[in-house]
């Protein structure tokens, strides 16, 4: 279940994907197969090579990138997550959700 965030938040993820952009979007999320967890940050782009070479720069499997048009995307959680938003310059989703 995802909150924590605003529609035209959602929507700007969207669109930014759609251009084939690297997109981050992190949002509260609780789900009991991941216990603990408490956050996730969706790094969409529509451009799956780009996306999959996104995956290799951060040293991540390209495997787990969630191929669903039209936003595929890369699930970051727990401290991959906060290392890489930390790399990429965007305290605000660190200070935001408290990561």
């Amino acid at each position: 279940m995802a909150f924590g965030i605003k529609r035209q938040e959602l929507a700007a993820w969207k669109e930014q994907v759609a251009r084939g952009e690297i997109a981050y979007l992190t949002h509260y999320w609780i789900d009991p197969r991941f216990p603990g967890i408490t956050s996730v940050t969706k790094v969409g782009c529509a451009d799956l090579n780009r996306l999959e070479q996104w995956c290799r720069e951060h040293s991540l499997d390209p495997h787990y990138i969630h191929r669903r048009q039209p936003f595929p995307h890369f699930d970051l959680m727990g401290s991959r997550q906060k290392e890489i938003l930390k790399q990429e310059g965007l305290n605000e989703h660190i200070s935001r959700f408290h990561l």
